[in-house]
């Protein structure tokens, strides 16, 4: 009687994947008001690391980006920040590389990201070169806010 239709594979994927295509893309799991870190990958040698972190957040543009990724110490001092000049709108998730940071393979650090208007708040990652990396819950928004004034701060939105 009734067959079951089959759908392309291409389609299944759009509708599990959560992109929207009415008015916002949305490809990754967002907090709404923070930036989450959802990847962390590291490859170099000690004390010289390059991070390639992969960042979920809710841009509308200059007024609200995700502004940077950092890498602290387990006890909050800042270790490395990269920088973001531009809101990523259409790029959900976005990934972006950075480095040499100055850690050694067995030394446990936070990878955590910063909204330009609400700042810290969103899932951070914590581990090591060695063991990988892991969401962390123990990470809240008020963990090492001196750091949120050192340098370096992003000099401008482009767009």
């Amino acid at each position: 009687m009734f067959g079951r239709r089959r759908i392309p594979v291409w389609i299944g994927s759009i509708l599990l994947s959560g992109v929207v295509l009415m008015g916002q893309v949305s490809c990754g799991p967002q907090t709404g008001t923070f930036a989450d870190v959802l990847f962390v990958s590291t490859s170099g040698s000690q004390r010289a690391y390059s991070f390639v972190v992969t960042v979920s957040s809710p841009d509308i543009g200059c007024s609200q980006y995700a502004d940077w990724w950092e890498v602290l110490t387990a006890q909050g001092d800042l270790l490395y920040r990269r920088t973001v000049s531009h809101s990523h709108i259409l790029e959900q998730p976005f990934t972006r590389a950075g480095g040499p940071v100055p850690v050694w393979s067995w030394q446990t650090v936070i990878v955590r990201a910063h909204m330009s208007n609400v700042g810290y708040g969103g899932v951070a990652m914590q581990g090591s070169v060695l063991s990988g990396f892991e969401p962390t819950p123990y990470i809240a928004g008020d963990f090492a806010p001196e750091v949120e004034t050192q340098d370096p701060l992003p000099e401008k939105c482009h767009f």
